[in-house]
């Protein structure tokens, strides 16, 4: 894997789900601006390309399990030092599988989608929380979805974790009041990335109708503005980034194109 140069003084930020997708593009946005990113996901051999790209360090990380987890932290804590303090976490790790409706809901999919959603942002901002703290400016950014803040048909599943998802940051932005660390929750709508492509188990016609004539947000999008966020002044909390393409009005509501 790709090591640090130890005499980095570039602070540290944290990006969980980074070997694609949203994650991805925030650690190659993130280090354009002068962060070193620890890159945080399953597939190593994707984290180590972005790595690459970025000058961060890969390390592994299933946010599902809880050693996976404790294993993380214990190699971001090895990184941090005070020339290099842990400034930044993105909590990006997460995802959706299926669409069934309430009376037909699959418990192993929910318990998937609360694992990497609710208990896996839990249990890597628990771990890292002591070293954002110790840096003095330490700032959390948690990726949910407008599926946090509405409802929609057949979401059932998706839309309740990243309901509790919300609620977790939001608790927590009251419980750190007067400590050194800004919290951010950042809310897209439809962004083509893999994210229809896991949800509907791999059935790349289905994933792609999802976009059908509409002009969906892309990852960078949502990139720039977890770096814009994470770069204003320590100040300046932005509490609740919703974005969505102009194509979309809600969670079910879009305006397609034929």
């Amino acid at each position: 894997m790709t090591t640090p140069d130890p005499g980095s003084d570039r602070p540290l930020v944290v990006v969980t789900g980074a070997s694609s997708g949203i994650g991805a593009a925030s650690a190659r946005a993130l280090a354009a601006d002068g962060w070193h990113p620890v890159l945080g996901a399953r597939r190593v051999e994707r984290l180590e390309q972005v790595a690459e790209e970025t000058g961060g360090t890969p390390l592994e990380l299933d946010v599902t399990d809880a050693d996976s987890v404790a294993a993380f932290a214990a190699g971001v804590r090895d990184l941090a030092g005070p020339t290099r303090p842990l400034r930044g976490l993105v909590n990006n790790a997460g995802g959706a599988q299926g669409t069934e409706t309430v009376l037909e809901a699959d418990e192993d999919k929910w318990r998937w989608m609360w694992e990497s959603n609710v208990l896996g942002t839990l249990r890597v901002t628990q771990s890292l929380l002591p070293l954002l703290l110790d840096s003095g400016d330490g700032h959390i950014v948690t990726i949910t979805s407008i599926a946090g803040l509405e409802t929609y048909d057949g979401g059932s599943g998706y839309t309740a974790a990243k309901h509790a998802e919300g609620a977790l940051h939001r608790t927590l932005r009251g419980e750190l009041l007067g400590q050194p660390v800004r919290l951010t929750e950042i809310a897209p709508g439809a962004v083509e990335t893999e994210f229809s492509l896991v949800r509907f188990g791999g059935d790349s016609a289905r994933a792609a109708k999802v976009y059908d004539g509409i002009t969906p947000l892309v990852a960078d999008d949502v990139a720039e503005v977890v770096a814009f966020a994470m770069n204003r002044p320590s100040h300046v909390n932005l509490d609740t980034i919703v974005l969505k393409p102009r194509d979309q009005a809600s969670g079910m509501r879009f305006h397609r194109r034929t």
